[in-house]
């Protein structure tokens, strides 16, 4: 048995925590803030292995120029002095290639099927109870721009090996009669499923409780304790905690504190943003409304809409002119369904962790022997929780990875 502090109470933490606890390890897990908010808590909850195709791809940079000075795009960028950001945005640009794509499709998709599997085990084993279904999403589109782009996709997608079907605008009403005349088709990838992420993290974090795993919140991580090649302590705002092994999974401030112990693992923030409907919307199957980059999912008891992307820097500050872009994509997408001013007050945000290359950060050091770092997810952190917290796990017992390591690997852009 080894002891293992986890810093970092997102989805990726609490699930290496899971598989830890799992196999009898101590842990404990140091989170600075309650852990009650933030992306794992407010994201669409999607298991994507429609998801294949890395955030870096052509054509990215020029969208989001093009994009940058209007605050309320799909994609903003918000200008800003900051050395690390535009470190970010070089090795991003660089990684902007057909190359890039090529590279990650088997990595991304292998990493979404194993972690869809995992989260159908977690619920088989009757550990604890959350909400799921397989109902597949559907990549909505408006224009014939957009539908081309998502028939290429989906020709892809055939080739890999995952279900979906193109539907025209006929078909596509008759299975989701709630979307407008605005829509024309959409991609049903039915290899993808939903969960309702916040009831799902309180389960799971209840279930750690009850079975050994200790939480340190509102712990802001400040310094580490470094003694030959190990990390032998971690130091908070009012403790020093000790182990043999440990894992940061610190999502979005992950870079930061790779720098205190001289390790570069480039990631930025990106914001999304979240409202939840309290109340009947017609919608019955997941959908990404693509021009939009919105996400709306029929959760347990509600229904979310979610999405856009903002680099603004490591804050959850909820921009007004966001929020109403939601909302009128939600209105414009959908027949007599209006986000009202309560939900639109009510909107919150999170913090993606993306790498530059749109592929997570999992793997260990060669610069310190019992470090694991799990982070850089962006859109996918909360499908790749489970096989996430896997890995971790078999690295920490040096066992064999359920996957590749290579294409993961933290210091690849070293």
């Amino acid at each position: 048995m080894k002891k293992v502090i986890i810093i970092g109470g997102g989805i990726s933490g609490l699930c290496s925590a899971y598989y830890l606890a799992k196999e009898g390890h101590a842990v404990t897990v140091l989170d600075q803030s309650d852990i009650s908010t933030g992306a794992s808590f407010i994201n669409a909850g999607y298991l994507t292995p429609s998801h294949f195709i890395p955030l870096a791809a052509p054509g990215i940079i020029t969208q989001g120029i093009k994009w940058m000075f209007n605050s309320s795009s799909p994609f903003y960028i918000k200008p800003r002095l900051d050395l690390d950001f535009f470190k970010w945005v070089w090795l991003f640009k660089k990684s902007t290639t057909k190359l890039n794509v090529e590279k990650s499709i088997p990595v991304l998709k292998e990493l979404n099927l194993k972690s869809q599997h995992l989260f159908e085990e977690m619920l088989a084993s009757l550990d604890f109870n959350f909400y799921y279904e397989k109902k597949g999403v559907l990549m909505a589109f408006s224009n014939t721009k957009s539908e081309a782009e998502e028939h290429e996709i989906a020709h892809r997608a055939l080739k890999e090996g995952l279900d979906v079907t193109m539907l025209n605008k006929e078909e596509l009403q008759k299975i989701q009669p709630v979307l407008s005349d605005h829509v024309i088709g959409a991609a049903h990838y039915k290899c993808d499923s939903h969960m309702t992420p916040n009831h799902f993290m309180i389960t799971l974090k209840t279930w750690l409780k009850n079975n050994g795993v200790t939480f340190k919140i509102n712990q802001e991580v400040k310094d580490f304790t470094i003694k030959n090649n190990q990390i032998v302590s971690v130091t908070t705002q009012t403790d020093t905690f000790e182990a043999d092994d440990f894992v940061l999974a610190s999502g979005s401030w992950t870079s930061a504190l790779a720098s205190k112990l001289n390790l570069k693992v480039p990631i930025q923030g990106g914001k999304g943003y979240s409202m939840d409907v309290h109340r009947p919307t017609g919608i019955t199957i997941p959908t990404i409304l693509l021009e939009a980059k919105a996400a709306i999912t029929p959760m347990d008891g509600f229904t979310r809409f979610a999405g856009t992307m903002e680099f603004s820097g490591n804050n959850t500050l909820v921009k007004k002119e966001r929020v109403e872009a939601l909302a009128n994509a939600a209105k414009k997408y959908y027949k007599n369904i209006e986000i009202n001013e309560e939900e639109r007050a009510n909107a919150t945000s999170g913090l993606r962790p993306v790498s530059p290359d749109g592929v997570p950060f999992i793997g260990k050091t060669s610069k310190y022997n019992n470090l694991t770092i799990a982070a850089g997810h962006a859109m996918m952190g909360w499908s790749l929780g489970p096989i996430t917290g896997k890995l971790v796990t078999e690295l920490i017992e040096n066992k064999k990875a359920s996957v590749n390591l290579n294409p993961l690997s933290p210091e690849r852009f070293k």
